[in-house]
């Protein structure tokens, strides 16, 4: 195998797996492009990631998605839920704020920070669901959290969690309201990678499929099985891997 292909293979599942657990996805990708410092991902196979994580987001939930089209009131605040993200994620894109966070020392710290903020939070107590329980003010809160997730290393899924748990909800919905609200994220970061794609040319190659569609298999596996985990068991695996590897970055930082 091409080691063009190989790397591509690796930041596939790399995205696919860590996109969707709280690990944080941004964190393992620059872990990765910090070792291997020749190499570094194109706009548009970063682009091939992101839209391979959405379509499988998208057919996972294709049915959760269209009960939502007919249930108004859900749309609207997971709609509601996406926007601080959206708004406060544009402004950081454009002005390149979030490039400028992208260093090995915030993820260390953010990584074990938000990691331990998830063990209390999943400590909380699960009498709440999706479906009966999601409101403009529980929405409106997890909104607000998954703003932080534009500091690399805090996680996307893991800050929806950690904010979903908080407000009691159980694993499994804290997960999939985390996943639902990944596709306006993933939607925005592709178009917005592409919109750079254009500006740059860059034209569609076979690494590029096979990044989509390696994003695609590992997305999607990575959403069924997880919330399987959700199931039965608690998040603990998760915070012993985020402060392990915390430390690990630390050792190479400061000694």
């Amino acid at each position: 195998m091409s080691l063009i292909y190989l790397q591509t293979l690796i930041l596939s599942l790399i995205q696919g797996i860590s996109e969707f657990i709280p690990v944080s996805s941004s964190a393992h990708l620059v872990i990765f492009s910090d070792i291997f410092n020749s190499y570094k991902s194109s706009v548009l196979m970063d682009a091939s990631l992101h839209l391979g994580s959405l379509i499988a987001i998208m057919h996972y939930f294709m049915k959760d998605l269209i009960d939502f089209s007919n249930n108004k009131k859900i749309l609207n605040l997971l709609i509601i839920g996406s926007l601080p993200l959206i708004i406060v994620g544009y402004f950081f894109y454009e002005y390149n704020i979030y490039e400028n966070l992208r260093n090995i020392e915030i993820i260390a710290w953010s990584t074990l920070v938000f990691g331990i903020l998830l063990y209390f939070a999943d400590k909380f107590s699960a009498s709440k669901s999706l479906e009966g329980n999601l409101n403009l003010k529980n929405i409106s809160t997890i909104g607000m959290f998954q703003i932080l997730a534009l500091i690399p290393g805090a996680s996307r899924a893991g800050i929806v969690i950690t904010g979903s748990r908080f407000l009691n909800f159980n694993r499994y919905d804290a997960a999939k309201i985390s996943f639902i609200l990944s596709i306006p994220a993933l939607l925005g970061a592709s178009v917005l990678t592409l919109k750079n794609t254009f500006i740059k040319e860059e034209i569609l190659n076979l690494n590029i499929i096979l990044g989509i569609i390696f994003s695609y298999i590992f997305s999607y596996l990575t959403i069924k099985y997880f919330l399987i985990y959700t199931k039965n068991f608690s998040l603990n695996i998760f915070v012993i891997y985020r402060v392990l590897l915390s430390l690990i970055l630390f050792y190479f930082i400061y000694f």
